[in-house]
């Protein structure tokens, strides 16, 4: 059984879940305390010199970075429909993961993290490059769904996965784009059984 070392603020751990959950992947989740420091002592340092979230232990295996967990359990379990085998239909999920890691993920991370977790040491003009590469972005995603189903073909994919993970996290400072094509994909997205628990688990962080 797979160990996730994960903390239900990070978008980038929810992804991983969705995938885990969603596809009935036998798994325990292990929360990080970051607001203790706890991604940084030495125990979790072992696991990830990175000192970040998620880490899937698998074996002797210790894997972090969210898209290489994601490839890994698809090729592990055989998961074609999250990954693709075919290579024309793989390149085209490889795009989107890219796309969201070097472009979308950053924007995500400087908006929400300056605007609901820095407090004091919050960096305004991260916000405000944030929400100006967003401006560019958010179009770009929306002209592709009014063309696909999904962000990567007609069936959902690891690569939607990683991309509702970051306009959810936009989402908790209202930043998420409102575009039609987007929030209709956001919609049928978030209504599927993995994400929905994986995002439960941030609405109970915000509850408790």
């Amino acid at each position: 059984m797979y160990t996730l070392h994960m903390n239900p603020w990070s978008f980038y751990s929810r992804r991983v879940i969705a995938l885990l959950t969603g596809c009935g992947i036998p798994h325990e989740l292990r929360v990080v305390d970051m607001m203790a420091g706890e991604h940084r002592s030495a125990a979790f340092l072992a696991l990830n010199p990175n000192g970040q979230v998620p880490v899937l232990i698998d074996g002797d295996l210790a894997l972090a970075e969210s898209n290489a967990i994601l490839r890994h359990l698809c090729r592990a379990n055989g998961l074609d429909d999250w990954y693709p085998a075919n290579a024309h239909a793989r390149a085209l999920v490889e795009q989107w993961l890219d796309w969201t890691q070097c472009r979308l993920a950053p924007a995500t991370s400087d908006i929400v993290f300056n605007t609901m977790f820095a407090g004091d040491q919050a960096d305004q003009g991260a916000i405000a490059r944030g929400r100006n590469l967003l401006a560019v972005l958010a179009p770009i995603l929306e002209a592709h769904l009014s063309q696909s189903a999904c962000v990567a073909g007609p069936a959902p994919t690891i690569a939607d996965l990683a991309v509702f993970s970051c306009l959810s996290q936009l989402g908790l400072v209202e930043a998420r784009p409102a575009m039609p094509s987007i929030c209709a994909w956001y919609d049928g997205m978030a209504a599927l059984k993995g994400v929905a628990a994986a995002e439960g688990l941030m609405e109970g962080a915000m509850a408790a």
